[in-house]
């Protein structure tokens, strides 16, 4: 039996439909993140949708240094705790170092260990000491039972409020694939499993000093990935991809992801009927 997780208001795992999470990669500026918060939030309430806001104050993985990075752990919590205030929308967002944790805590209800970071101890025991849900993603290094370790170093703190997500795994150089055994691997765990339908088609350092990606099968794995059982999908969406500071070439346009969660909201009621 997978176990329900409640993220700041919004069930994923269980019985509950399918939840999503979406939102910008970074915090751009304060006017367009509370933008497209405001699209979200508005679109959520008309049609029902269970959704999670994301969007990270501090992207610390970047391939560049001359990457933009996002407005930094202070600014970007106040404008994260304005989206919550203006819109009501439960928020995640990925926290890259220990002395992050309680800062982050105290405003968003659901903390994300980043991919890249999943085997760092000190952080999974910090994140999971904060008592908030936890995020965990699946290294793109890592095998769908490798997670067993890291959720036990989450349980060992007493939190049980474990959400798994599946973002890709590496498949030679610059490239992922998306494997949906991984989804049904990782629920035997007895925890919530996300699909992370755009960055599972990124491109790793593809495009020389940043990374590429192919947004356009987003939708696609996305599709497969619901049909195949996940309890939730994660989905970067931007208003203009092309000109998002941070992974433009896999987000979602703002414009397309209604009818895409009409069709993934079809499945999963679909598959809950069966």
């Amino acid at each position: 039996m997978i176990r329900t997780v409640s993220m700041g208001g919004v069930a994923i795992g269980g019985r509950a439909p399918l939840a999503l999470i979406a939102g910008p990669c970074v915090i751009e500026s304060r006017k367009g993140c509370l933008d497209i918060a405001r699209r979200l939030a508005r679109w959520a309430a008309d049609k029902g949708v269970p959704l999670v806001f994301k969007a990270s104050y501090d992207k610390a993985n970047r391939s560049s240094l001359r990457s933009y990075r996002g407005p930094g752990l202070r600014k970007g919590l106040e404008i994260l705790r304005e989206v919550k205030e203006r819109y009501g929308l439960p928020l995640l967002t990925d926290v890259h170092a220990v002395e992050e944790v309680e800062a982050a805590a105290a405003v968003v209800d659901v903390l994300q260990l980043p991919a890249f970071l999943c085997r760092q101890t000190d952080l999974v025991l910090e994140l999971g000491r904060s008592g908030k849900p936890v995020n965990i993603k699946k290294g793109q290094f890592l095998a769908p039972w490798d997670m067993r370790s890291i959720i036990e170093k989450v349980e060992s703190t007493g939190n049980r409020r474990i959400v798994l997500t599946e973002r890709g795994v590496s498949f030679g150089y610059n490239n992922l694939v998306a494997d949906m055994r991984s989804l049904l691997v990782m629920r035997e765990y007895g925890y919530p499993v996300v699909f992370d339908a755009t960055h599972s088609v990124q491109k790793p350092g593809a495009a020389g000093d940043r990374s590429g990606g192919d947004g356009c099968w987003a939708p696609a794995l996305a599709r497969a990935a619901v049909a195949a059982g996940c309890d939730g999908v994660f989905i970067e969406t931007h208003v203009a991809p092309a000109r998002a500071l941070s992974d433009a070439a896999n987000a979602v346009s703002l414009s397309t992801l209604t009818d895409l969660w009409q069709t993934l909201s079809g499945i999963d009621e679909l598959l809950a009927k069966k």
